[in-house]
């Protein structure tokens, strides 16, 4: 249960950001630029301080080669689906969203790691501290 919400933060910090409906911040600080700037930039600093967070701890935990494998994975999953016929990306707002999937994926993955690797080992990382 752990992962699961990990990965939907991480979808929604991403969705958030950016995606194919009106409804993100990209669009928005766009449109209020001129009107609401510090409240484009607070939120923007929010959003940055997720993507912080997420980026720091995916990296420190499965790295820039890990960060790769786990999109090329999902990556190669897509590809499948779509040569047999079960995907269609004819559809670009559907595009995006896969790809906001793609990249939650990695991020939920990134940040999960820690806690995936000790329960199937058994050994704990030399940052963890028990209480």
């Amino acid at each position: 249960m752990g992962f699961v919400i990990r990965w939907v933060a991480a979808f929604a910090l991403l969705a958030a950001t950016f995606n194919p409906t009106p409804w993100n911040y990209v669009r928005w600080a766009r449109a209020e630029y001129s009107a609401q700037l510090p409240l484009v930039v607070l939120l923007g600093l929010i959003l940055l301080v997720g993507y912080i967070i997420y980026l720091r701890a995916t990296l420190r935990s499965i790295g820039g080669l890990g960060m790769t494998l786990v999109l090329a994975l999902v990556a190669a999953l897509l590809w499948v689906l779509y040569d047999y016929g079960i995907l269609d990306l004819s559809n670009r707002d559907f595009t995006v969203w896969l790809g906001l999937l793609a990249l939650s994926v990695v991020l939920g993955i990134g940040l999960s790691w820690s806690l995936v690797r000790r329960k199937l080992s058994g050994q704990a990382d030399v940052d963890d501290v028990e209480d």
